[in-house]
């Protein structure tokens, strides 16, 4: 794709053409009223790590129908009184990784529950989760698992298992459950908006170069995974555009946006040939609530790298202390 996908002053005003549902909230409440009425409380175990200043917990809490998700808990050693939480999801392909991974925020003060990724964790870091879920014909990856249908679809799953995420922070005694922030890069940040929209008095929210925004225009434009699984299956299904588009509409980004009300932070790259940024505008430009972007205007999916995650520590900080 080009270096830009509109002209500045387009992409900063960008809307998405994302037709919502007109039983969106019925959808997400019923699913998530049936999660939370099955499955085992929360597990905590803790394991070395091999870290001295950081300790972790293997994690298994209930996701979709209940079953069982994996996570880790990391705490700052030591720690005695509740914390300000990050839940942190994982990006396309990877898991929860080992133990000593992904503890930045508990090494900054923070509690962090990091998310195992149902059938994935096995690109980019390694996951424990199955998805024992059927599916019908799909292209490879996940994006067209149970596409058919929005009941079947995979990120139905994925979406409810994030939001009980954010539920299993809350049950334990050392993270305090009025101050959860969510955060994640590209897969990862299009779950921390649906979390932040779902899950109900999230404090506030950083959604890094996210994926799963504005459909419609992410698969015309992109022609590389993971958006492209989407276009082959259309191709092949010529037949199915309509089905497919519907489904899509119950999991997009720009939907849940519309619902969410922490204080964001999100961040933008210019040149990201993954996640168009005319799609991150089109979620950002339809939160609900205050909010802030940071744009990268020479980089590609990396998006900010370590100067985002600079910007992301100071401004957590200030909005939930450690």
């Amino acid at each position: 794709m080009p270096y830009a996908d509109l002209p500045l002053d387009q992409l900063r005003g960008h809307r998405s053409e994302s037709v919502e549902p007109a039983d969106f909230d019925a959808f997400w409440a019923g699913t998530l009223s049936q999660a939370r009425a099955h499955g085992e409380p929360p597990a905590f175990t803790r394991v070395d790590s091999g870290l001295s200043l950081v300790e972790t917990y293997d994690v298994r809490f209930p996701g979709f129908k209940g079953q069982p998700i994996a996570g880790w808990l990391h705490l700052p050693a030591g720690t005695t009184q509740p914390l300000p939480c990050v839940v942190q999801y994982i990006g396309y392909g990877g898991g929860r990784g080992l133990a000593h991974e992904n503890t930045l925020w508990a090494t900054a003060g923070f509690a962090t529950l990091v998310m195992d990724t149902r059938g994935q964790g096995s690109h980019v870091s390694v996951g424990v989760t199955p998805d024992p879920e059927g599916s019908g014909p799909a292209y490879a990856g996940v994006m067209t698992r149970g596409i058919g249908d929005p009941h079947t679809y995979y990120y139905r799953r994925l979406v409810t298992d994030a939001v009980r995420a954010v539920d299993a922070a809350r049950a334990h005694p050392l993270v305090d459950p009025a101050r959860i922030a969510v955060a994640g890069a590209s897969q990862g940040g299009g779950l921390t908006i649906a979390a932040a929209a779902l899950a109900g008095g999230v404090a506030a929210a950083l959604p890094d170069v996210p994926f799963l925004c504005d459909f419609p225009r992410a698969t015309w434009i992109v022609d590389k995974a993971p958006y492209d699984e989407i276009v082959r299956y259309g191709a092949t299904h010529r037949d199915q555009a309509a089905t497919v588009a519907r489904t899509l509409s119950y999991v997009d980004g720009v939907h849940f946006a519309a619902r969410a009300t922490a204080p964001a932070l999100f961040s933008v790259a210019l040149m990201d040939p993954t996640c168009p940024p005319s799609t991150v505008y089109a979620a950002y430009n339809a939160w609900a609530g205050r909010k802030q972007v940071r744009e990268y205007r020479f980089n590609g999916h990396e998006g900010g790298g370590a100067f985002h995650t600079a910007e992301q520590l100071s401004w957590l900080a200030k909005r939930l202390g450690r």
